[in-house]
């Protein structure tokens, strides 16, 4: 039973108890007003007739004193002719009949009679009390009336199906209005169970309706709080574990690394100074193919082991005061200088203004060469990569923020390719290690930085790299191991 209870709906619970509650408390109302309009219009009746018995009795004094019982049966005709009177008698003082009528009316009938005095009788004696009291009036006859009730049982019973009609119409309005009522305080409740439903069943962006009444909206609130903390925390738990997966990529990086330096660097400085001895031996000249093949591949893998070795065991950053231009300009003269067997223009807009920061000159470099360089690449060696600094200013008009943007004419990079292109290994270069644009990251968020990836109109990949003149040695340090670590 009480299973079956549980299943009910708020819906069909509220609505139960208010067709109950209706019911009942329409039905007594209706009850109590019928007693009362019954009572009330029973006593009028019964006094009507007994006022019109009162007027008899006292209309046929006279004929009663002279006996004229022709005087009194008009009496009786006219009153034959009131509603309700069926029979109409008149008795003298010895119970005789003087005047009688009749007329057939359905029954019940009910019974008064009223005695007639005599009114030259009642003469007035002494005060008693200061009231005054009158003698014994004389009887002179009786005056009955036999009249039907079935006329008022018919009004009160009329009445009583009206009241029962009008009471059932009141509870139908009642209940239809409640059931819209109720139905529009239940329906943000259902909706917000088919929302839970829905989040249970892994749709986590639906959210609940706002609702109509403030009791709904701040449960909706609440809910939807509840799904937006949900959501964060799954969040975090996503940038945990990629971060672990990081942290376990640089682990790795950090064995094969070691592994490289030990089992490959000492046997390629072998190999390139047995190169060199050759060479010298017998007189190989430095155009020779195969030679030049050998040494660069030598060179080639000599950076790939640098590369490990950078990424795998940053060096701290060693922050001085910093001209960021300049730090620029110089970056740009060294691939000025290559671009001459590279094909790559660089177009650079620097100002000329002096914008310092607190940061390490080596590491900035090598983390914003390696984006100029990523983007030579892009550009297969040839056309031009457009270099662009920006400075902001508080309102007081110091230095506050240093942008650099660094824009490609390459085939650009997809939304999928955003979300890796920092990561250890991802590279879309068949020669690439993947460390380039990795490395460059870690070193611009060791000075509190971040980097951002743009795709402008015209085509191409534009990099944009923002740093703070602010930054605190300390600041930066534990943001840089934070990094580390993580």
């Amino acid at each position: 039973m009480m299973l079956r209870f549980k299943n009910i709906s708020i819906h069909a619970r509220l609505l139960s108890a208010a067709v109950i509650l209706i019911t009942l408390t329409t039905l007594i109302l209706g009850w109590v007003g019928i007693f009362m309009i019954s009572n009330f219009v029973t006593k009028r009746f019964h006094q009507r007739i007994d006022f019109m018995t009162q007027y008899l009795a006292l209309n046929c004094e006279l004929g009663l004193l002279i006996g004229e019982k022709h005087l009194l049966q008009g009496l009786v005709d006219n009153m034959l002719n009131e509603d309700d009177v069926t029979v109409v008698e008149i008795f003298d003082p010895d119970k005789k009949t003087l005047a009688l009528g009749k007329r057939i009316l359905p029954g019940p009938f009910e019974h008064i009679s009223k005695k007639v005095f005599s009114s030259t009788s009642q003469e007035p004696i002494a005060w008693v009390g200061g009231t005054q009291k009158n003698k014994a009036s004389e009887i002179i006859g009786e005056v009955k009336i036999t009249y039907s009730v079935h006329g008022i049982s018919e009004l009160i019973n009329a009445m009583k199906n009206q009241v029962l009609v009008s009471a059932l119409a009141l509870i139908f309005i009642s209940c239809l209005i409640f059931h819209f009522i109720s139905r529009s305080l239940v329906a943000p409740i259902v909706s917000l169970a088919d929302t839970a439903r829905k989040v249970s069943m892994g749709n986590k962006n639906v959210r609940a309706a706002p609702g109509t009444t403030p009791e709904i909206i701040r449960l909706s609130q609440a809910f939807n709080n509840m799904l937006d903390s949900l959501a964060q925390g799954r969040k975090t738990l996503v940038r945990t574990y990629e971060k672990l997966t990081r942290q376990e990529a640089l682990v790795e990086v950090g064995k094969f690394s070691m592994m490289i330096a030990h089992e490959v660097k000492n046997p390629l400085g072998i190999i390139k100074s047995s190169l060199e001895l050759i060479k010298s031996e017998f007189n190989i000249p430095d155009n020779n193919l195969l030679i030049s093949y050998a040494e660069e591949e030598i060179v080639r893998l000599n950076h790939l082991i640098e590369s490990f070795l950078m990424f795998s065991k940053p060096a701290k950053p060693q922050l001085a005061k910093v001209n960021l231009n300049q730090l620029v300009e110089q970056i740009v003269m060294g691939f000025d200088i290559q671009s001459l067997t590279t094909g790559v223009k660089l177009d650079c807009r620097i100002p000329e203004s002096k914008f310092e920061a607190q940061a390490d000159f080596d590491l900035l470099a090598r983390g914003i060469g390696n984006i100029i360089k990523n983007a030579c690449e892009a550009n297969d060696n040839n056309g031009t990569v457009r270099i662009d600094v920006v400075e902001h200013y508080k309102m007081d008009k110091t230095p506050h923020k240093w942008e650099i943007f660094i824009q490609d004419q390459g085939p650009g990079i997809s939304q999928e390719q955003k979300a890796k292109i920092f990561e250890p290994f991802f590279t879309t270069k068949s020669t690439g290690t993947g460390l380039g644009l990795a490395f460059a990251d870690q070193a611009i968020k060791a000075h509190g930085g971040n980097i951002r990836i743009e795709s402008p109109e015209i085509g191409g990949c534009c990099f944009c790299v923002t740093l703070f003149s602010n930054i605190r040695e300390p600041e930066v340090l534990k943001a840089y191991d934070t990094d580390i670590n993580s």
